[in-house]
């Protein structure tokens, strides 16, 4: 039984290794994101004010800018990076300063950084793609189980070493064992979240059966249409979590639907938050609220999954402990097909040199 699950580990692994070091390097990377767009946009190391009558000015600016028509929505500056994202209707952004003026401009993937982005949710290929690195997700995660169960019998052998003593196979196969075993948790969890992420409406199913909690029924309230008046409705949208952070402003997506602004509460872990005020254009009133406080648990619990897998919590430690991670991912699947390749190779010249051997006795006979 071990014999045949170590044959399936490799040659699942062997096709698996490439998908493994794209989205472990792409991971890597875009745990910095926001770092290189500070070192590349000087305007994103500027100071950040989210008051309301700050946003209502750059959101003016931003509508002058792009027409209402256009926009999608603002994923607003944060503390520590001073830049305004704007999201247009056909794929184009743009980065805003703190007064709405335009510093950066493209389509998609016309940034290095949207390009990575694309690479390790979407492979490249939208749809299909999200769906092959889900399933990539689901995958590692069998790898690692079956890895573990292999390397129980050999666990004597275990040594805290990440880098192998030298390049024979032996030693390399050491090295993904030893690795494999030291960062089993950190890989499972950032694989599983990922593969949730993609299959959400699965994983908001389990987690909701085995919280023993459902989903809060909550409809979108029934807007006029009109002009926005920036300064009114974000002040009156403030008014109902004062301690929250507006995070995304999201136009109406029809004539009768709301103004929706995404806040962040203090105690909520996803980056962007998960607590939504609905304000009616045409009087800048607040039609209704979504606290995120008050969701059911199992939603609490999905909610948590992105700021997991994207190193949204925990400041710097866990963003360093989030690359590592991505980078042993990428070595595992590095090295798992370079001695696969090897013993590949191996078997096959035993192979012909059996085969000749067979071919020469024949013929002597």
């Amino acid at each position: 039984m071990l014999r045949l699950l170590r044959s399936l580990h490799a040659w699942a692994g062997a096709f698996l290794s490439l998908l493994l070091v794209v989205l472990g390097l792409s991971g890597t990377l875009l745990v910095f994101k926001k770092d290189y767009v500070r070192l590349v946009i000087p305007e994103a190391r500027q100071s950040v004010s989210l008051a309301p009558e700050n946003v209502a000015t750059a959101l003016n600016a931003i509508e002058g800018q792009f027409g209402r028509e256009d926009l999608r929505y603002v994923l607003l500056a944060e503390p520590g990076f001073a830049l305004h994202k704007v999201m247009l209707h056909g794929g184009g952004a743009a980065y805003t300063d703190q007064s709405g003026s335009v510093v950066a401009q493209w389509q998609k993937n016309g940034r290095f950084e949207e390009w990575l982005f694309d690479l390790h949710h979407y492979l490249l290929a939208g749809t299909t793609g999200k769906t092959i690195a889900g399933l990539a997700g689901l995958a590692a995660v069998l790898m690692i189980i079956t890895g573990l169960i292999i390397t129980m019998p050999l666990l004597r052998r275990f040594a805290w070493r990440i880098w192998p003593r030298t390049a024979a196979r032996r030693d390399l196969l050491e090295q993904h064992r030893d690795l494999g075993i030291i960062f089993a948790i950190p890989l499972a969890l950032f694989t599983l979240t990922g593969a949730a992420i993609v299959f959400s409406a699965q994983a908001k199913s389990i987690l909701a059966a085995v919280t023993f909690s459902q989903p809060k029924p909550f409809e979108r309230p029934i807007a006029e249409g009109g002009a926005i008046d920036w300064l009114p409705a974000l002040t009156n949208a403030q008014a109902q979590f004062p301690s929250a952070s507006m995070r995304i402003v999201s136009w109406p997506r029809s004539g009768n639907a709301p103004l929706s602004i995404r806040m962040r509460q203090p105690m909520e872990w996803h980056q962007n938050g998960r607590t939504y005020v609905f304000i009616d254009p045409a009087t800048s009133r607040a039609l209704a609220a979504k606290d995120a406080q008050r969701l059911s648990l199992g939603e609490r619990a999905f909610h948590a999954i992105y700021p997991l897998h994207s190193a949204g919590i925990g400041g710097r430690w866990y963003d360093f402990a989030t690359a590592l991670s991505g980078l042993v991912l990428a070595i595992l699947g590095c090295g798992g097909l370079w001695t696969f390749s090897i013993r590949l190779y191996r078997t096959r010249a035993r192979q012909r040199r059996g085969a000749h051997a067979r071919f020469g006795d024949g013929a002597v006979s």
